[in-house]
């Protein structure tokens, strides 16, 4: 065993099962490293609710017996992945980040899909990360766990709703996590915390219990890279009866597919999607940056806007509803202990009629045909993540910036959920801050594939090589 513990914990999941089946690690030593890193992330940033020693440590020691025998459960066996406390995990409270949740029960025994696939796989759970209060908006705090602060700058926010997910994944607290995405809820957080995340078409990866926000909401792979997020995807896209609107699954490895060429891919890049969307100079440079990259691989780069209209009122009217719905069945005292802000879009959402609804769903079809034409001629649209680098941990909105919504500062990330579209982030680049900012790259309906080669070939390029964040006593 030659690797220090302090380097353990920043290896990626494929150099960590690479390692293993070499022996030059054990799942254990890992282990143990990671649980340190989760001890120093959860001091610093606040990114956990729950961290499962006992437990992690139980089940390396499995694993490692596993790798001996030369008989891997699966891909992922013996790393270290954290879920997201809005998905069920078998044998902890999932909580929501709800004062209005019981942690006693139900009794807590069943897993999620994507929770059951890594862990019939071998996956080492450390514990659970925070959200905002079920996962309503595009910060992480919550009245029942306080707030998530950014590994680059505790102050700022790790953005969200995965934000606890992604400061775990970017501070060494386990390679991978499971998040969710029902408006850029992955890749907010990826792209303000420096690491890679990606919603996949929607019914890639199976979801259950069915979500109060519908077909909005994805379950997503957050990792350090695109090669970590092909490994994932293709232990979480196999079937699952309880999700009735699951996709059949994929034929193809997805890490397979990683290698394919860039060269030929048409590529629409579109600063702003054509909105006048006021676009931090730093980031502009560091998006175009990534674009030039693709292009000197051999990519047909267009700048070109995809000629549709900001969806947000649609969003609004489906995401409002949606939060209306999870509240539904509470009474007034634990109404009162609630989020305020998740309260206000509750009361917005209950007074929208079946009309309403409609209407936006009839939005929500045009845009997807929209894009669905788009891509009869481009390959891939490529945006920033975010116009914007992390802000003030603890609010919605950034400061003075007129917002009154999450939704008013990430533009370019919630039409993709409407569509259903794959979109990943690539962290290319810092502000002078020091705080990451990202890209995103969009794909077809069913391309997920293509978005992680592209993901994939950047971080081959090198344009996704950014400072990590420090780590309290080097650990």
């Amino acid at each position: 065993m030659t690797t220090a513990p302090t380097h353990l914990a920043d290896l990626t999941a494929t150099r960590l099962t690479a390692g293993y089946a070499a022996g030059e690690f054990s799942p254990v030593e890992v282990t143990r490293a990671a649980l340190e890193r989760a001890e120093a992330a959860q001091a610093r940033t606040n990114c956990f609710t729950l961290i499962t020693a006992d437990e992690a440590l139980a089940a390396a020691k499995e694993s490692e017996e596993r790798w001996r025998a030369g008989e891997p459960a699966g891909p992922v066996d013996g790393v270290p992945t954290t879920v997201k406390d809005l998905i069920l995990t078998r044998g902890t409270p999932t909580l929501r980040g709800s004062r209005t949740v019981r942690a006693e029960g139900p009794a807590w025994d069943e897993d999620a899909p994507s929770v059951a696939r890594m862990r019939q796989a071998g996956a080492v759970f450390l514990g659970k990360t925070t959200t905002p209060e079920f996962g309503w908006k595009g910060v992480t705090d919550s009245p029942r766990h306080g707030v998530t602060g950014n590994p680059y700058d505790a102050g700022r926010t790790a953005g969200g709703s995965s934000g606890g997910s992604a400061a775990a994944v970017a501070m060494g607290a386990g390679p991978l996590s499971l998040g969710t995405d029902g408006g850029g809820s992955v890749r907010i957080p990826a792209s303000f915390c420096g690491i890679f995340a990606l919603k996949a078409t929607y019914g890639r990866v199976p979801l259950y219990p069915a979500s109060p926000f519908g077909t909005l909401a994805h379950v997503g792979p957050m990792t350090r890279d695109a090669a970590d997020t092909a490994l994932m995807m293709d232990v979480i896209t196999g079937a699952d009866w309880r999700d009735w609107s699951q996709l059949a699954p994929g034929t193809a490895s997805f890490r397979e597919t990683l290698a394919g060429p860039v060269a030929g891919l048409r590529v629409a890049y579109s600063p702003s999607l054509g909105w006048d969307v006021p676009v931090a100079p730093e980031i502009a440079a560091a998006v175009r940056g990534a674009v030039d990259r693709l292009a000197a691989l051999g990519a047909h780069v267009e700048e070109v806007d995809p000629g549709i209209a900001d969806p947000v009122e649609a969003f609004h009217t489906l995401w409002f509803s949606g939060a209306a719905r999870v509240v539904q069945h509470l009474g007034d005292a634990d109404r009162q202990l609630l989020d305020p802000g998740l309260r206000e879009i509750c009361d917005q959402g209950a007074r929208y009629s079946a009309l309403d609804y409609l209407a936006a769903v009839d939005t929500r079809m045009a845009l997807g045909q929209a894009m669905g034409r788009f891509h009869e001629t481009y390959d891939l649209l490529i945006t920033p993540t975010e116009p914007i680098t992390a802000f003030e941990a603890g609010a919605e909105v950034p400061a003075g910036s007129g917002h009154t919504r999450w939704t008013g500062w990430t533009p370019f990330t919630y039409p993709f959920n409407l569509t259903q579209q794959p979109a990943a982030t690539v962290p290319c680049g810092v502000d002078g801050d020091g705080l990451p900012i990202g890209v995103q790259l969009v794909g077809a309906r069913h391309a997920d594939a293509l978005v992680l080669r592209a993901s994939h070939a950047l971080y081959e390029a090198g344009i996704a090589e950014i400072p990590a964040p420090a780590t309290p006593g080097g650990s």
